[in-house]
């Protein structure tokens, strides 16, 4: 009886050509990361941070862009999973070109974005006219806010969401459909959770996206303190006014917010793949 060869030894996946690749990928890191930390550490160093983070035109600018752009992730998720899930299942004629449109807004620049909302939502424009005639304005108004957030930022869930849908093993969704179950039951029990890391992702990157939207939301829904300006705005407005150093503590309040929320989807999608192993 021939005796079984000895199985290979496992080789270190870090060895030989990983360790350049993970030194490049520290310094990539190092690099992106060295501005952000120099900006949260001028405004903590010199005191700016507290001090700007008390004045009430910081604190609105703060409330307000954690409230559009929530509103902004909601609409997200309710008009962009149905187009994400259909753009995954379907095939219909244009399809490339309806895919192109809704990719379209990830590479203009925002002040383009900004400026197709107003020809179509201003006063003179395309829908503004009727709206006006109904007493709606939507111009300079939180809604417009939403509205330019929305237009730049939902791509990015779509995008995400139509990769993840299109992943889902469809033997599992056809299991579940032997097993009884109804096609809603299927799309919230099964589709989802399978697909839930890309949406999950997604909807990070699109919330971050409208957090920091600058160029839609001034020329679309201006630069009012108070009633339309968002916390980049407060910082491209005190920088303009000479205030430096309350511009860089907005900016660094708004890195705080963004990180903040980064770091805790990031645990909370770890935690659930400790569940899932455990």
């Amino acid at each position: 009886m021939t005796a079984l060869a000895p199985a290979p030894a496992r080789t270190n996946a870090r060895s030989g050509l990983g360790r350049p690749f993970d030194a490049v990928a520290i310094a990539g890191g190092l690099v992106l990361g060295l501005p952000v930390f120099v900006l949260v550490a001028r405004a903590v160093l010199d005191g700016s941070l507290l001090e700007t983070a008390g004045l009430k035109v910081v604190a609105d600018a703060l409330v307000l862009s954690l409230a559009t752009t929530a509103v902004t992730a909601l609409l997200t998720v309710a008009f962009g999973t149905p187009l994400a899930l259909t753009l995954a299942r379907r095939r219909f004629r244009g399809q490339v070109m309806v895919e192109t449109l809704i990719d379209l807004p990830i590479v203009l620049p925002p002040s383009v974005a900004g400026l197709a909302l107003l020809l179509v939502f201003g006063r003179r424009g395309l829908l503004g006219e009727p709206l006006s005639i109904l007493g709606i304005e939507i111009p300079f108004t939180v809604v417009a806010v939403v509205i330019a957030q929305l237009f730049v930022a939902a791509p990015f869930y779509i995008r995400s969401a139509r990769t993840g849908f299109a992943s889902v093993d469809h033997d599992l969704e056809d299991a579940a459909r032997v097993d009884g179950a109804s096609e809603r039951q299927l799309f919230a029990r099964v589709t989802v959770p399978l697909a839930s890391s890309a949406l999950a992702a997604g909807l990070v990157m699109s919330w971050a996206r409208a957090l920091g939207e600058f160029g839609a939301t001034i020329m679309f829904a201006g630069n009012v303190e108070g009633r339309t300006q968002t916390l980049p705005l407060v910082v491209y407005s005190e920088f303009q006014s000479g205030n430096l150093d309350a511009s860089i503590a907005a900016a660094a309040i708004l890195v705080l917010a963004a990180f903040g929320v980064l770091v805790a989807v990031r645990l909370l999608h770890w935690g659930r793949a400790l569940d899932i192993r455990g």
